[in-house]
């Protein structure tokens, strides 16, 4: 792409305040919860059938100094529909840790190289087809980095934050925080579905 149409696309950033004044939009597909081994197998099996599959974690939020926790929830996100996966309730090593490394399988999201980390201390994997969605609009003149500042500017929608600190290892998980991390992983395949059709058309 060239430098003037990279400028051109660093002119359309909508600036903090216009993205507070956007719609709130939420994923309203389904949601399938997967807190036990018995719903591993079929999950992994339905997402297989998809190239491209949207890509967050949760944690829960730490509030005082030195602790710390491991992932609690992973969110995959396909056209069909959202999984979220309780990850201290499935044993390891499992289908699901076999689909983050497949190569033939591309996972899309924000801060990947964190969350690949995060995971590995669950449980060690080779990571493999992970493709992060700040890396990608970089070149096409995008300087955002989060998640919703790219939503806001690409999609034209802003998403709620509002549950981020919630205890992402209670069981069963809140409605609010089922459509929150469906919402983030949907979004992040939106993304770069955006993303690979700009960069397609800029030839």
């Amino acid at each position: 792409m060239t430098m003037h149409a990279a400028e051109a696309a660093l002119i359309h950033e909508l600036p903090k305040e216009a993205i507070n004044d956007l719609p709130l939009r939420a994923y309203g597909g389904p949601v399938h919860v997967v807190d036990s081994d018995r719903g591993l197998e079929g999950a992994i099996h339905r997402l297989r059938t998809e190239r491209v599959l949207g890509f967050d974690t949760e944690t829960r939020p730490a509030f005082q100094r030195g602790v710390s926790y491991l992932p609690a929830l992973l969110q995959l996100a396909s056209a069909e529909a959202v999984w979220l996966f309780h990850l201290q309730r499935i044993t390891y090593p499992n289908v699901l840790w076999d689909l983050l490394s497949d190569p033939h399988h591309l996972k899309v999201g924000v801060s990947l190289e964190y969350d690949v980390k995060q995971l590995q201390l669950l449980s060690p994997f080779e990571p493999a087809g992970f493709a992060d969605l700040v890396t990608l609009s970089a070149p096409l003149g995008y300087k955002a980095a989060g998640l919703r500042t790219l939503a806001g500017n690409l999609l034209g929608f802003r998403i709620s934050k509002g549950p981020k600190t919630s205890n992402w290892e209670r069981l069963p998980l809140s409605q609010a925080q089922v459509i929150y991390a469906a919402t983030d992983a949907w979004v992040g395949r939106e993304l770069y579905l955006k993303l690979k059709a700009e960069g397609d058309g800029k030839g």
